[in-house]
C-alpha cells in the first residue's frame, strides 16, 4: 500500500519514503516505523505511550527515543512550523496533511514517481490543499535558512553515497548483564537494558540478544557496585573470535538519594558514550587511521586546541598557520581538518576576523570539512565538527539534521544534543531548547563539556525571563569551570534580572578580567537567521548584560 501526504510518497511494503521529487529520504527504522503509523491515522491524536508501544513492543525505551523520532521525521518532512505534527497539548500528537492510499501496482506502472504524466487520469497524486501547505512550509524554509541548504544537503548526500558503506554486514554486539550484588542488581538490570537500547539505536552496528545462537563479533560485559558516596561501574568489549579485550571504561556516578533517575541516565551514558565512540572508531577505522595523530600531527592539534581558548589574536594566528601547514601536507588528515575547522570557527566567533576575512573563514572551514566527509562519512567527530559549524554559522535547520546524524551513531552525544539546543534557540523554541541542554546535563558525557550544559539551561532561562531559574545553573557552571568567563557575564544578567545591580557588577567585572575584550557581539548568540522570537529575547538580554557594564562595541 502506499500512502501520499503533503507531496510525499510512502511505501510500505518496501519502507521506502520519497520526497516531491522522487528523491529517496532516508529514516532510521524505528522513525519510519512511528511515521508509518501516523500516516496510517491522519486526522487521530495518538499519545505518547500508544507511539511508543507500538513502535518498542515489549521494550522499556524513555521518552527521548519518541522525541527523536518526532524530530526526525519533521526533519525529513521539512515541517519547521508543525504543521504536519502537531501537539495536542496533555494528549499526545496529530498527524493534520491529508493522506491518500493507493494499491502499489499501479506505481509499476511509472519507473520513478517525479516521471509520471501531469496529465495522468485517475485520482490526484496530492490532494491540493496540502501540497499548497507543502509549498508554503518550503518557501518558509529556504527564505529562513538561506544558501545553507546546500551545505546540508552536501553532507546528506555524502553520508549516503554508495561505496561508502561499510562492506559486508554490520559488526554484531551482545550486552551480557552486568554483574552486580544482591543489593545492586535492580540498578544493574535498568543500567543493562538501557545501556542494550541505546546501542540497538546506532545505524553502523547490530545488537543481538545473548542468548541467541549467532555468535555476535563483540561482547559487551561490567560490574557495578555502589559505595558509601557513589555508583562505582567497570566495563569492557571483547573481540568473540580472539578473546582480545578493545575497550575498558571506569565509570562513576555520585549518589544523589534525591534523584535516581539521574543517577541511572549517567551510569548508562558514562558506559554508553565511551563505548559508542570506540564502536565508531572500529567501523571507520582504514589505514589513514592508523598515522592521523602520530608523530608531528599529534602535536601541531595539541598545541592549537590549547590555543582556541585564548582570545590572543597572535596566539590564534600561530596555531592557524601551523594547522594549515600541516593539513597542506597531509591532505587526507581527518583529525588535523577538524581541528584547523574548529579553530577558525573559534575566530569567526571571536571576530578575530574582519568580515571579508570572516566569511571566508566559514568558507574554508565548511569545504574542509565536506571532504572530511568525504573520507569518513560515518564518523562521529567529522559531524560532531560539521554540526558546530552549521550552529556557529547559524544555519540551524541543517545543524538539527547534521547533530541528529550524531546522535544516531551515540545516542548519549550531548555536544550534539547540545548543538542542537542552540539550534532550537534561533528558531525560537525555547522549551525544547530547554530540554535538550537538561538531556545534555543528564548524560554529562564527555564531562569535559560539563560545564557547557549548565551554562546553556541558564542562558535560556534568562530568554525566557526567568532569572531565578537561571541563576543556580550558572552558578554551577561556574563552579565546574571558573575561568570562562562567559558564565559571570551571563550570571550578571540574571543579577539585573533580580534586582542586584551590586552583584551584577562585581559578576561582570570577574567575566571581563577573565575575557578582556569581549562585548555584547561576541556574548550574545549571533542573531543571522535568528527567528524574530529570538530577537526580541536578546534585545532584553542585551539591556541587562549593558546595565551590568557589559562594552556594546
Amino acid at each position: 500500500m502506499l500512502l501520499r501526504f503533503a507531496g510525499f510518497e510512502l511505501d510500505r511494503r518496501r519502507a521506502t519514503l520519497r520526497g516531491p521529487a522522487g528523491e529517496a529520504v532516508k529514516l532510521r527504522p524505528k522513525t519510519l516505523a512511528m511515521l508509518v503509523l501516523f500516516a496510517t491515522n491522519p486526522g487521530r491524536v495518538l499519545s505518547k505511550r500508544e507511539l511508543m508501544d507500538a513502535v518498542w513492543p515489549n521494550v522499556h525505551v524513555g521518552e527521548d527515543n519518541l522525541f527523536q523520532c518526532i524530530r526526525e521525521i519533521r526533519t525529513a518532512l521539512g515541517d519547521d512550523r508543525r504543521e504536519v505534527i502537531r501537539v495536542v497539548s496533555g494528549s499526545g500528537y496529530l498527524f493534520e496533511a491529508e493522506v491518500s492510499a493507493e494499491p502499489a501496482t499501479r506505481v509499476a506502472q511509472a519507473a520513478h514517481p517525479a516521471l509520471r504524466s501531469a496529465t495522468q487520469t485517475g485520482p490526484a497524486l496530492v490532494p491540493a490543499s496540502s501540497w499548497r501547505r507543502f509549498v508554503r512550509r518550503r518557501r518558509a524554509a529556504v527564505a529562513t535558512a538561506g544558501l545553507g541548504c546546500i551545505l546540508a544537503l552536501t553532507i546528506i548526500m555524502m553520508m549516503l553515497a554508495p561505496g561508502r558503506l561499510m562492506a559486508g554486514r554490520p559488526p554484531s554486539i551482545a550486552v551480557m548483564p552486568i554483574a552486580a550484588g544482591d543489593e545492586d542488581k535492580a540498578m544493574a538490570a535498568i543500567v543493562t537494558t538501557r545501556l542494550a537500547d541505546g546501542l540497538a539505536q546506532i545505524d553502523t552496528i547490530s545488537v543481538v540478544a545473548p542468548q541467541t545462537s549467532q555468535q555476535p563479533d563483540f561482547i559487551v560485559t561490567g560490574e557495578l557496585r555502589k559505595t558509601e558516596r557513589s555508583w562505582e561501574a567497570q566495563a569492557r568489549m571483547t573481540r568473540t573470535a580472539t578473546g582480545e579485550i578493545i575497550w575498558t571504561a571506569p565509570v562513576s556516578v555520585v549518589i544523589d538519594e534525591a534523584d535516581l533517575a539521574l543517577q541511572q541516565s549517567r551510569l548508562v551514558a558514562g558506559v554508553g558514550y565511551p563505548l559508542a565512540m570506540r564502536i565508531n572508531a572500529l567501523v571507520n577505522a582504514d589505514t589513514h587511521e592508523g598515522r592521523s595523530l602520530a608523530g608531528g600531527a599529534k602535536v601541531v592539534i595539541e598545541q592549537a586546541s590549547a590555543s582556541i581558548i585564548h582570545t590572543s589574536r597572535e596566539r590564534f594566528a600561530t596555531s592557524q598557520a601551523m594547522l594549515e601547514k600541516a593539513l597542506a601536507e597531509d591532505p587526507d588528515n581527518v583529525d588535523l581538518a577538524i581541528a584547523l575547522a574548529a579553530l577558525q570557527m573559534r575566530g569567526v566567533q571571536m571576530i578575530w576576523y574582519d568580515p571579508t576575512e570572516s566569511a571566508a573563514a566559514e568558507a574554508h572551514a565548511g569545504s574542509i570539512l565536506k571532504r572530511a566527509l568525504r573520507i569518513k562519512p560515518t564518523s562521529i567527530p567529522v559531524l560532531d565538527a560539521s554540526c558546530r559549524l552549521l550552529s556557529a554559522t547559524n544555519e540551524f535547520t541543517e545543524s538539527l539534521v547534521v547533530c541528529a546524524r550524531a546522535l544516531a551513531l551515540n545516542p548519549w552525544h550531548a555536544p550534539a544534543l547540545t548543538h542542537m539546543g542552540l539550534a532550537q534557540l534561533q528558531a525560537g523554541r525555547f522549551e525544547e531548547a530547554l530540554a535538550s541542554f537538561k538531556r545534555a546535563d543528564s548524560y554529562d558525557t564527555p564531562q569535559v563539556s560539563r560545564w557547557t550544559w549548565k551554562l546553556n539551561v541558564g542562558r535560556t532561562y534568562l530568554l525566557m525571563g526567568r532569572s531565578e531559574d537561571a541563576l543556580p545553573w550558572l552558578k554551577k557552571s561556574i563552579a565546574i569551570t571558573p575561568a570562562t568567563g562567559r558564565s559571570h557575564m551571563l550570571l550578571s544578567a540574571a543579577y539585573i534580572g533580580l534586582g542586584r545591580p551590586a552583584e551584577a557588577r562585581s559578576a561582570m567585572d570577574q567575566g571581563m578580567a577573565l575575557r578582556p575584550g569581549s562585548n555584547l557581539e561576541n556574548v550574545l548568540l549571533p542573531i543571522r537567521n535568528a527567528s524574530p522570537i529570538l530577537l526580541a529575547a536578546a534585545a532584553l538580554l542585551a539591556k541587562a548584560l549593558l546595565a551590568a557594564g557589559l562594552p556594546e562595541h
